[in-house]
């Protein structure tokens, strides 16, 4: 009596579905020149800034007036300040979040243009995944970005001999703050990658603007600095200041986190719905 086998494949789940494309997105990262090039412009910005901020003007020889006075104003203002009325309330560790745009640009069309998505998509079919890995990857890239900013920041007020006078807690809080806000700034340039996936240029332009927060400085002409603000990133990243506590890191959290599902969510519509290729 001849006996037959049945063999049963049973699907992988989901967390191990993405470690697996973690595992390949990491490797891509850590390969690259250009997360290491970002890193090193994301620490060259403060030291630039506060380089040439007071330099004589060659045309009348006057010095013109500092930027800062404190170190720490590069990483963030006071207090949460949406109507900026001045390039010192603006340059701060935000200025991440626009490079960081354009590193995920390049990261994310390099998918594309490398028929890396069609080969994906092929073996893997979960858009869903797609998105929450970059998201991940790209949400660790600018949370790094901004951890050498902050050393281009000490290292440069260190040789301008600004002042380091500043509450602990609260620089802790800004800084953790601007951190967790990467979450939602790396959904938010994954999402319009995903629109723009077949225009390179369009992408790398699109998140440069929204990365300025330029559309939130608008609202605030408007509205003035309003507290409602905050629920958005360029609101959430600009309430991560000086004067930051507990109360600052959950807004941030809740945030970043609400803007990353809504932009995964929509992004995987995308991705169901259309040409990847």
């Amino acid at each position: 009596m001849q006996q037959t086998t049945t063999l049963t494949f049973e699907k992988p789940s989901f967390s191990r579905r993405l470690h697996g494309m973690l595992g390949v997105d990491f490797y891509r990262l850590f390969h690259t020149p250009l997360y290491y090039i970002f890193l090193a412009v994301a620490a060259i910005i403060p030291a630039m800034i506060l380089g040439t901020s007071g330099m004589e003007n060659p045309q009348t020889g006057v010095a013109a007036a500092p930027l800062y006075t404190n170190v720490w104003h590069i990483i963030a203002a006071e207090t949460p300040t949406y109507v900026v009325s001045s390039i010192a309330e603006y340059a701060n560790m935000n200025m991440v979040f626009i490079f960081g745009g354009i590193m995920v640009s390049i990261f994310i069309g390099h998918d594309y243009k490398s028929g890396y998505v069609k080969q994906l998509f092929t073996t893997h079919p979960k858009k869903q995944d797609y998105m929450i890995a970059k998201i991940l990857t790209c949400a660790f890239a600018m949370a790094c970005m901004c951890l050498t900013y902050l050393l281009g920041a000490v290292a440069a007020g260190l040789l301008t001999g600004l002042s380091l006078s500043v509450d602990v807690g609260s620089l802790v809080c800004a800084i953790l703050g601007k951190m967790i806000m990467s979450l939602g700034w790396a959904a938010l340039y994954t999402f319009l990658n995903i629109i723009f996936r077949k225009f390179f240029g369009v992408s790398i332009a699109s998140s440069f603007f929204f990365g300025t927060g330029l559309p939130i400085i608008a609202a605030a002409a408007l509205l003035g600095n309003n507290a409602i603000l905050n629920l958005f990133l360029y609101g959430s990243s600009v309430f991560a200041c000086l004067s930051s506590g507990v109360t600052t890191l959950l807004v941030c959290l809740a945030c970043s986190v609400v803007w990353a599902v809504i932009y995964t969510l929509l992004g995987t519509a995308i991705l169901n719905k259309s040409d990847v290729y």
